[in-house]
């Protein structure tokens, strides 16, 4: 039987005073860690060295992480926001979050996949906030309306304080047939909460056909942007990567101290790259939410000609289209 997750709810509080009594247990998580190795070709030419996307001026002024570290901000503290990085890219990262506290960084060795570093980055928020509830953003987006889009988020963050059992992935009312994204497919509306949808399963990375089919019953582009109580994701990995889970959680009681670092760059030197679409999140599809998104248009930006189109979506043409493709040995 599934555990009673609503009993720290004053039946008799009105919702603004729940969310506000609440709010202080509200974290952000920016993954910023990833190699963007798929876009290298135009990032090049956008910031002329190996820097990856998320550090790139990709859509003209601000560099995507600090795109996402201002759109997240609309909602959640910049107190209680965690940037998880990876240690080879300090020099592209240090500038942008030179302020930041230092205990506000997630510093992993290297990219080991979306799975350990969205574990580290819980474990690191559990040990201050065993209570906390985590929106989780991707650092690669083109999002049409940042205040419309943090409106859905502020939904999910309300609805995750009271149901802590779910995990809620924003789906993306699709415009195309797009067989590069993963695509939920929605079931009934959950009990108590007429937006919030289940989930019957996922569709990843679909051939042609078959996302023409999914886009006709109302499935939706999987946003990866996703917000749980972080003892409902810390549960789904613990059953599904035990393995990832015992190796990480040995750590805690080293945060904050020197010995962290030590410890860490041991684990990662063992680790294999774990993907959390695939290894966690498509397991558990009884313990998942979607909230649908809808006004506002939306575009991983992992491919050159997906930011093509959104700078076409967005009517902005920067500096780097026209500069020469620099040449590297």
């Amino acid at each position: 039987m599934a555990a009673d997750y609503d009993d720290d709810i004053d039946e008799g509080m009105p919702m603004q005073q729940f969310r506000n009594s609440n709010q202080d247990k509200e974290w952000a998580i920016i993954l910023a860690g990833g190699d963007g190795t798929r876009l290298k070709s135009l990032t090049r030419k956008i910031a002329g060295d190996e820097r990856p996307k998320q550090f790139c001026s990709v859509l003209g002024g601000a560099t995507l992480l600090e795109e996402t570290q201002r759109r997240s901000a609309l909602e959640l503290s910049r107190e209680r926001t965690v940037y998880v990085v990876n240690r080879m890219h300090e020099p592209y990262y240090a500038p942008i979050l030179d302020h930041e506290p230092p205990a506000n960084l997630v510093i992993q060795p290297r990219n080991a996949g979306t799975a350990p570093a969205i574990l580290y980055s819980l474990l690191r928020i559990n040990a201050v906030e065993p209570n906390a509830v985590v929106a989780m953003f991707p650092s690669d987006h083109y999002i049409s309306d940042n205040r419309a889009f943090m409106a859905h988020i502020r939904t999910a963050l309300d609805t995750a304080q009271h149901r802590r059992d779910l995990v809620i992935l924003l789906g993306v009312e699709p415009e195309t047939p797009e067989v590069e994204y993963g695509w939920i497919e929605p079931a009934g509306s959950v009990k108590g909460q007429a937006r919030i949808l289940g989930v019957r399963r996922f569709w990843e990375k679909p051939n042609q056909m078959l996302a023409q089919v999914l886009q006709l019953r109302g499935c939706l582009w999987n946003s990866f942007v996703m917000v749980a109580s972080a003892r409902a994701l810390l549960e789904i990995i613990e059953s599904s990567t035990p393995e990832l889970y015992r190796a990480f959680v040995c750590m805690t009681s080293l945060f904050g101290r020197r010995a962290e670092t030590r410890a860490i760059n041991d684990l990662y030197q063992r680790l294999e790259e774990v993907n959390f679409s695939h290894r966690v999140l498509a397991l558990h599809p009884e313990r998942l939410a979607v909230l649908k998104v809808t006004g506002v248009r939306w575009n991983d930006l992992g491919e050159p000609n997906r930011v093509m189109a959104s700078l076409a979506m967005a009517g902005l043409r920067p500096p780097w289209l026209d500069r020469p493709q620099p040449q590297f040995a």
